[in-house]
């Protein structure tokens, strides 16, 4: 397994660094914890002299402005938690763009919503400027926009967030800072003899049902949020890495394929970038049931979706928007880019490809969704 690890880390350009909110905050302090940036800028820098680009996810801008008003809980309104990123961002980009330039290092800031990333030109738009960056070796901190996103386009926790700006910028590479060494067989919290999953080359259920989703008081994520994004990333063909923040030199060391932290393996086959958009990084208008030999034709043969494999329509959207694809078992199957309305398809539903036309008087296609628009996740 080490040497297979050699093996993917040797190839990376660029990486990903989530780092969790318990890494970038002192609660003792109430404040910034600027002796764990001051590290992390040092091993960035180090990183961008062996030309690997970096890419920063960050928490941190609700704790920020959580302690700077003294509060003693986290709150639970969406207007008060809004309230407290935009106080809280400023100076959470300031603390990095201060400690970075000790390290002459200059630093960028984005703030996206999953409604960015949801429509392909802001989401190309967004991969472009990251690009540019990297040219002119700015290091981009990305965070949620967490001062106007609402619950139908907040991406739930950072590790999500993680996940999608690795696909965004076609990073090689996602690591997760977070508070633990890594991914245990059992909670370490509750059992002291718990052991350390050094590798991971596939997530059977007991993984996934041993990580817990235990928060702490300014964060919002915990193991089984990480475990998650690790299943998308090792569906996608990434690696990922969980590791601890606070390990001395961990970002060269897991680039210097050492053996830290929790690895998991990626797929053989990676995904281009526009079934990677599709799969995870838009959030689908409604959905399209399917029978059996459409679900068949499209999980097994690899073929596009047409209208006489369709039982049912639900929801409204426009031709070019993403739906999902639900099978036999009420499941999601797939997702892709629609060339008929849900209007339409409503009308069409059930018929031959022959017959579109007749009923609605032109026709825009054979197929309700071309297999080369349409991802399959019936795995994911």
């Amino acid at each position: 397994m080490a040497l297979e690890r050699k093996t993917h880390l040797s190839k990376v350009k660029r990486v990903v660094i989530k780092i969790g909110s318990s890494l970038l905050t002192n609660p003792k302090k109430k404040a910034i914890q600027a002796t764990f940036l001051t590290h992390l800028a040092a091993q960035i820098k180090t990183l961008q002299q062996k030309n690997i680009q970096c890419v920063i996810v960050t928490s941190g801008a609700i704790a920020a402005g959580f302690y700077k008003l003294g509060l003693k809980e986290r709150p639970k309104e969406i207007a008060q938690l809004q309230a407290l990123a935009a106080i809280g961002q400023s100076q959470l980009m300031h603390s990095y763009e201060k400690t970075f330039k000790r390290s002459g290092l200059n630093v960028a800031q984005l703030l996206l919503t999953w409604e960015d990333l949801s429509h392909r030109n802001r989401y190309s738009n967004a991969h472009n400027t990251l690009i540019e960056l990297f040219k002119n070796k700015v290091i981009p901190v990305v965070n949620e926009n967490d001062t106007v996103a609402v619950e139908e386009i907040k991406f739930g926790n950072n590790d999500t967030l993680g996940v999608l700006v690795t696909h965004l910028c076609a990073a090689d590479l996602l690591v997760v800072l977070t508070d633990t060494n890594g991914l245990y067989d059992e909670d370490p919290r509750l059992n002291p003899k718990a052991k350390l999953i050094s590798d991971v080359d596939s997530l059977n259920p007991n993984i996934e049902k041993n990580a817990t989703s235990t928060r702490s008081a300014v964060g919002t994520g915990g193991m089984k949020t990480k475990v998650q994004a690790a299943k998308s990333m090792m569906q996608s063909g990434i690696p990922m890495v969980i590791a601890n923040g606070k390990t001395k030199n961990v970002l060269t060391k897991i680039l210097g394929s050492e053996k830290v932290g929790t690895f998991f393996y990626p797929s053989s086959s990676k995904m281009n970038s526009r079934k990677r958009w599709l799969a995870w990084g838009v959030k689908p208008r409604g959905e399209i049931r399917v029978d059996e030999g459409a679900q068949k034709a499209i999980c097994e043969k690899d073929k596009s979706l047409l209208p006489g494999g369709i039982q049912a329509v639900v929801g409204n959207w426009s031709v070019g928007e993403v739906v999902k694809v639900v099978g036999m078992d009420n499941q999601e199957i797939a997702k892709g880019i629609v060339n008929y309305s849900s209007e339409d398809l409503k009308l069409i539903k059930g018929l031959k490809t022959e017959q579109i036309a007749e009923k609605l008087g032109r026709k825009s296609a054979d197929e309700v969704i071309h297999r080369d628009n349409l991802v399959k996740t019936e795995s994911f």
